[in-house]
């Protein structure tokens, strides 16, 4: 080959590359197999990786078995996804202490990080180019304002995984908003192992209202928390206002039939969709949003609203 065919030649590669024409391979990282709002997540995931492969690239959606080991496990996806080689991960930070490190030495390795879901506090520490989810403490300030509106004077707060930045800021914000209302919280703690499990939740609920009388409203930090309230609700008698941080069909037909107040969404489809999807336009074409963060959420839904969400939740998106 003479010098003009290989400048030729080499010009052409270096055009090939410019052009994204490697394939771009991102990893998902989400949580437990178990939670069914992580379903929501992954059918954001699953229609942005259509116009992945589409386009070259590839997803990985890659979920923790349970929040028992939680920590240590999101590290293991994080070390398996870089191992893999790919060029991006998008994930939610929720156990800042083992997955800021981690993510670091893969920044540090070439790897571009999106955060989605969770750890807005932390982004700056992680490096992630964008955030696609809600502000955690400003929704747990908007719903703990509104149930003190509405009459509440003792709120319980529910922390389903203790330890979990997202929900710790949720309960934080609860409190903030509370109390500007004239309004109380406490805060319960339940362990990892009950983490979904609607019997035993409502026996943690059943004793905690028992055990004190002037409790008038209580907010999960997930939606099964609202099943769980309502059965305490129903088996102890009392006079609770019941509410959870996101949301199902089960749920919206609560706040329907007057059972629970609210939910408060933040959009996990758009989280999955977005968080995907971007990343990978990122890595083909180099495009950035402008905003940062893109907030999804938070949004009050409650009888004022319900109809309205319940066809996009009929879907699985909502």
């Amino acid at each position: 080959m003479n010098f003009k065919a290989k400048a030729f030649a080499a010009a052409a590669a270096v055009a090939l590359l410019s052009t994204g024409a490697m394939a771009q391979d991102i990893a998902v990282i989400a949580g437990s197999v178990e939670d069914a709002f992580m379903d929501k997540i992954k059918k954001g995931v699953d229609d942005a990786t259509a116009m992945v492969t589409a386009n070259g690239g590839t997803v990985q959606y890659l979920r923790t078995q349970n929040y028992e080991n939680f920590g240590p496990d999101l590290v293991t996806l994080i070390n398996q996804a870089v191992a893999q080689g790919v060029d991006g991960i998008a994930i939610p930070v929720w156990v800042p202490d083992a997955q800021i490190p981690a993510l670091q030495a893969a920044r540090e390795a070439g790897i571009v990080i999106m955060q989605y879901n969770s750890g807005l506090p932390v982004m700056g520490d992680v490096g992630a180019i964008n955030y696609f989810g809600s502000d955690e403490y400003a929704a747990g300030f908007g719903g703990g304002k509104y149930l003190a509106e509405k009459g509440a004077k003792h709120i319980l707060c529910h922390i389903q995984v203790p330890g979990a930045i997202n929900l710790t800021e949720r309960c934080r914000g609860v409190t903030d908003g509370a109390t500007e209302a004239g309004a109380k919280v406490t805060v319960l703690e339940t362990p990892p192992n009950l983490d979904g499990d609607v019997t035993g939740t409502a026996e943690a609920f059943k004793a905690a209202f028992l055990g004190d009388n002037t409790i008038d409203a209580m907010v999960s930090c997930a939606d099964f928390g609202a099943a769980a309230g309502a059965n305490a609700v129903e088996q102890t008698g009392a006079k609770i206002m019941v509410s959870a941080f996101d949301f199902s069909p089960a749920s919206l037909d609560r706040i329907k039939a007057g059972t629970q107040t609210m939910a408060i969404d933040q959009q996990p489809y758009l989280q999955g969709f977005l968080a995907t999807s971007m990343l990978f336009a990122h890595l083909k074409y180099g495009t950035n949003i402008s905003t940062n963060p893109v907030l999804t959420g938070p949004a009050i839904i409650d009888a004022s609203n319900v109809e309205a969400v319940m066809a996009g939740a009929a879907l699985g998106a909502r």
